[in-house]
């Protein structure tokens, strides 16, 4: 077991320290040309990686939506989904602030956002609690479909993590207009811990959609899903955001 919680802290820290840190030199250094685009490759990049490099260990979910998804669909056990969100959790403190210390090395940095996730007027393009709680929800929900299915028995073994890196890379492209994106807890739990204030005021809805999200998702495949062919049963189940 101390070997897949640590797995998951090494992805979940990748994943925030990959993806955020894109966000937050893009955003501080605009003439590099990444801009969202590359951010969105980012995170998709950090979770294709990490699902090739750990995701044989762990699963490689790197995030509590998806570890509660897994679980509603019956993949992962409920014992182990309190250890893994914690883990989650920690990794992702761990990157932020690690970021955190690498930015505010220049004189006369600000942090600003961070790649905190908002909405209202903290959301990159004004919009409003319900279009993020919407978003974060849906798009949490067919992360977890694309994790579920391409993990699936009847789908050739060793191409899950680029689907779910791709997907989660779209997800990116749609969503940071709107929230910033999270589809992930633990990302938005790192971030907001070093922005404070409204950051941490808002952080519930970033914990409650894609949870709520995760577990619609998982349900959903449960009902058209097929079962496991009998030759895959044990295959690893990768995931991000």
């Amino acid at each position: 077991m101390s070997r897949k919680l640590l797995s998951e802290f090494l992805g979940t820290f990748w994943l925030v320290f990959g993806g955020c840190g894109s966000a937050v030199f893009a955003a501080a250094f605009p003439e590099l040309g990444i801009g969202f685009l590359g951010v969105a490759f980012a995170f998709g990049l950090t979770v294709l990686t990490m699902a090739y490099a750990v995701g044989g260990i762990s699963g490689g979910h790197f995030n509590p939506a998806v570890s509660v998804g897994l679980t509603v669909a019956g993949k992962f056990p409920a014992a182990s989904l309190l250890p893994y969100i914690v883990v989650q959790v920690l990794g992702a403190i761990v990157a932020a602030a690690a970021l955190y210390v690498i930015f505010t090395g220049k004189a006369g940095a600000d942090i600003g956002g961070f790649a905190a996730n908002g909405y209202g007027e903290h959301s990159p393009g004004g919009y409003s609690l319900v279009s993020a709680l919407l978003i974060e929800v849906i798009l949490t929900a067919f992360f977890v479909i694309v994790i579920l299915g391409s993990t699936h028995g009847r789908v050739p073994v060793g191409f899950a993590p680029i689907a779910i890196g791709l997907a989660l890379t779209l997800i990116h492209l749609i969503s940071i207009p709107v929230t910033n994106t999270s589809v992930n807890p633990a990302r938005s739990t790192g971030q907001a811990l070093f922005v404070g204030g409204w950051a941490l005021q808002q952080l519930w809805l970033f914990w409650l959609a894609p949870i709520l999200g995760g577990a619609i998702g998982a349900a959903i495949w449960k009902i058209f899903g097929e079962e496991e062919k009998a030759g895959h049963a044990g295959s690893v189940q990768p995931a991000q955001t």
